[in-house]
């Protein structure tokens, strides 16, 4: 058997090769593997097997002893997960031990999701009367209609854009590629603001490769498009604080409620791993509780 150390940078490796995962990502899957193999060197276990179970939940309950949150230690069995399937896959070992072993309860925190209502008057508020108000109309629709990350938004070139197929080619973390569709309303927004606001925030004789201009042709930055987006939630009559990543979490949730399959989602969110998406469908559990519990006579 390999040594632990030699196992890990091998699947780091898989991970930074073949998933195209970020470095920062990357050093915490790293901590995470380093805090799991000190404790099975306090038992004396220099090596790993198929019969790993009791010595993943023992981690785990160390860590919980030492006041780790369930969301902490949730992601360190994501961690170990991941590590396990990869020695099955590569054949090191025959069974995974981890796959029996559930996340700790409250381990994902369910993400701010807003509803249709409040992402309508939310995509309004900026208005088209002006061509910042195009620009910033056409970015809230695109993050809300095909689900990016703010950072992947807002360093979106002209030449990510095709308005004839409708889709959008993003670069994710680690660089790696997807194409999203963008659906019909960010599409009218998008030609909108191209059309009239565009030119009208680029000076005479500027040019630029990116999609939305700020200064100078620069794109905006995230703090920038943060700021504004709290001042169009307070326009919208929005009671909660919202981030960029709401209208992210709100295009996955409503996706799903309405029927799309997970791994379709997963692909258009640009997650390595499905169990990544999967705290989506407990968005959508919630909110048939509470409508259960709203209009059934025995809620």
């Amino acid at each position: 058997m390999p040594a632990l150390d030699f196992l890990a940078d091998q699947y780091l490796n898989y991970l930074l090769v073949e998933k195209g995962l970020g470095r920062k990502t990357l050093e915490a899957y790293s901590r995470d593997l380093v805090r799991y193999f000190e404790c099975l060197q306090k038992e004396s276990i220099d090596s790993v097997s198929g019969h790993d179970t009791a010595n993943i939940l023992k981690h785990l309950i160390d860590m919980k002893a030492e006041g780790l949150s369930a969301r902490s230690r949730a992601r360190h069995l994501v961690t170990i997960r991941g590590f396990y399937r990869f020695l099955v896959q590569e054949k090191v070992i025959r069974a995974d031990p981890s796959r029996t072993i559930d996340l700790p309860k409250s381990g994902l925190k369910l993400p701010e999701v807003l509803s249709i209502e409040e992402i309508e008057h939310l995509l309004a508020a900026p208005g088209t009367d002006k061509p910042r108000g195009l620009r910033n109309t056409a970015m809230l629709e695109l993050l809300y209609a095909s689900g990016l990350r703010v950072s992947e938004l807002t360093h979106l070139k002209l030449l990510d854009i095709n308005l004839e197929a409708g889709f959008v080619r993003v670069f994710g973390k680690g660089s790696k590629e997807r194409i999203v569709p963008m659906g019909s309303r960010a599409l009218d927004a998008l030609q909108a603001y191209l059309e009239f606001g565009r030119p009208k925030l680029l000076k005479a004789g500027q040019t630029s490769a990116y999609l939305f201009v700020a200064r100078a042709g620069k794109p905006m930055t995230r703090q920038g498009f943060w700021k504004l987006l709290r001042k169009y939630a307070v326009l919208a009559g929005l009671k909660r604080n919202i981030s960029p990543h709401s209208l992210r979490h709100s295009f996955a949730s409503h996706l799903l409620e309405g029927g799309a399959d997970l791994r379709a989602v997963q692909v258009m969110l640009g997650h390595v791993d499905i169990t990544t998406t999967q705290i989506y469908t407990h968005v959508a559990t919630e909110r048939l509780r509470e409508i259960h519990d709203r209009f059934h006579p025995r809620g």
